[in-house]
Protein backbone atom coordinates (compact mmCIF):
# COMPACT_ATOMS: atom_id res chain seq x y z
CA UNK A 1 0.00 0.00 0.00
CA UNK A 2 1.13 3.41 -1.00
CA UNK A 3 0.93 5.82 1.78
CA UNK A 4 1.18 10.29 0.69
CA UNK A 5 4.83 11.48 2.19
CA UNK A 6 2.89 14.60 3.56
CA UNK A 7 0.71 12.49 5.56
CA UNK A 8 3.86 10.27 7.30
CA UNK A 9 5.56 13.57 7.56
CA UNK A 10 2.53 15.11 9.32
CA UNK A 11 1.96 11.41 11.25
CA UNK A 12 5.75 11.54 12.68
CA UNK A 13 5.35 15.29 13.84
CA UNK A 14 2.00 14.89 15.47
CA UNK A 15 3.38 11.29 17.04
CA UNK A 16 6.71 13.49 18.26
CA UNK A 17 4.21 16.04 19.46
CA UNK A 18 2.36 13.76 21.65
CA UNK A 19 5.55 11.94 22.73
CA UNK A 20 7.23 15.24 23.61
CA UNK A 21 3.89 15.68 26.24
CA UNK A 22 4.91 12.02 27.64
CA UNK A 23 1.44 10.65 26.67
CA UNK A 24 0.25 7.63 25.55
CA UNK A 25 -1.84 7.46 22.21
CA UNK A 26 -4.65 6.25 24.44
CA UNK A 27 -4.47 9.15 26.73
CA UNK A 28 -3.82 11.86 24.09
CA UNK A 29 -6.67 10.64 21.71
CA UNK A 30 -9.14 10.69 24.34
CA UNK A 31 -8.16 14.14 24.75
CA UNK A 32 -8.88 14.97 21.31
CA UNK A 33 -11.82 13.05 21.09
CA UNK A 34 -10.52 10.50 18.59
CA UNK A 35 -9.85 6.72 18.68
CA UNK A 36 -6.70 5.45 19.49
CA UNK A 37 -6.16 3.30 16.74
CA UNK A 38 -7.35 5.98 14.59
CA UNK A 39 -4.45 8.12 16.40
CA UNK A 40 -2.29 5.50 15.76
CA UNK A 41 -3.28 5.73 11.60
CA UNK A 42 -2.82 9.21 11.36
CA UNK A 43 0.78 8.59 13.34
CA UNK A 44 1.83 5.86 10.85
CA UNK A 45 0.36 8.03 7.59
CA UNK A 46 -2.17 5.59 6.90
CA UNK A 47 -4.72 8.19 7.18
CA UNK A 48 -5.18 12.17 6.80
CA UNK A 49 -6.00 14.25 9.34
CA UNK A 50 -9.41 16.09 8.76
CA UNK A 51 -9.85 19.52 9.66
CA UNK A 52 -11.87 18.43 12.70
CA UNK A 53 -8.82 16.78 14.42
CA UNK A 54 -6.41 19.17 12.92
CA UNK A 55 -8.39 22.18 15.19
CA UNK A 56 -8.62 19.28 18.02
CA UNK A 57 -4.64 19.10 17.77
CA UNK A 58 -3.83 22.64 17.82
CA UNK A 59 -6.42 23.81 20.60
CA UNK A 60 -5.37 20.94 23.05
CA UNK A 61 -0.94 20.97 22.25
CA UNK A 62 -0.81 24.60 21.45
CA UNK A 63 1.30 24.07 18.19
CA UNK A 64 0.62 25.61 15.06
CA UNK A 65 -1.09 24.11 12.01
CA UNK A 66 1.93 25.26 10.37
CA UNK A 67 4.13 23.57 12.08
CA UNK A 68 1.96 19.97 12.26
CA UNK A 69 1.42 20.22 8.63
CA UNK A 70 4.50 21.49 7.37
CA UNK A 71 6.79 21.81 9.77
CA UNK A 72 7.48 25.26 9.91
CA UNK A 73 8.62 25.63 13.31
CA UNK A 74 7.15 29.21 14.42
CA UNK A 75 7.76 29.95 18.31
CA UNK A 76 7.31 26.55 18.93
CA UNK A 77 9.66 26.04 21.89
CA UNK A 78 7.49 28.58 23.84
CA UNK A 79 4.10 26.81 22.94
CA UNK A 80 6.17 23.96 24.63
CA UNK A 81 7.17 24.94 27.61
CA UNK A 82 3.57 26.55 28.26
CA UNK A 83 2.16 22.96 27.39
CA UNK A 84 4.79 21.50 29.72
CA UNK A 85 3.63 23.06 32.48
CA UNK A 86 -0.05 22.67 31.87
CA UNK A 87 0.67 18.83 31.52
CA UNK A 88 2.53 18.17 35.34
CA UNK A 89 -0.36 20.02 37.60
CA UNK A 90 -4.00 18.64 37.65
CA UNK A 91 -6.44 19.21 35.32
CA UNK A 92 -7.94 21.72 37.73
CA UNK A 93 -4.36 23.72 37.97
CA UNK A 94 -4.12 23.49 34.64
CA UNK A 95 -7.66 25.01 33.87
CA UNK A 96 -6.82 27.82 36.10
CA UNK A 97 -3.87 28.67 34.58
CA UNK A 98 -5.38 28.39 30.96
CA UNK A 99 -8.09 30.88 32.06
CA UNK A 100 -4.98 33.25 33.25
CA UNK A 101 -3.46 32.87 29.83
CA UNK A 102 -6.50 33.67 27.95
CA UNK A 103 -7.73 36.61 30.02
CA UNK A 104 -3.87 38.17 29.87
CA UNK A 105 -3.03 37.02 26.04
CA UNK A 106 -5.06 39.93 24.11
CA UNK A 107 -3.19 42.82 26.41
CA UNK A 108 0.44 41.11 25.97
CA UNK A 109 -0.46 41.06 21.76
CA UNK A 110 -1.49 44.67 21.89
CA UNK A 111 1.51 45.73 24.17
CA UNK A 112 3.96 44.12 21.92
CA UNK A 113 2.37 44.48 18.51
CA UNK A 114 1.64 41.09 18.10
CA UNK A 115 -1.30 39.60 16.47
CA UNK A 116 -3.17 36.63 17.26
CA UNK A 117 -4.53 33.81 14.84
Amino acid sequence: MHFNQDDINTGERLRGIRESMKMNREEFSEKIDITDSFLGQIERGERALSVKTLRKVVKYTGVSADYLLFGKDTNNETIQKINNILTVNSAETSDFIYHIVLYFFPFFCHSFKIFAF
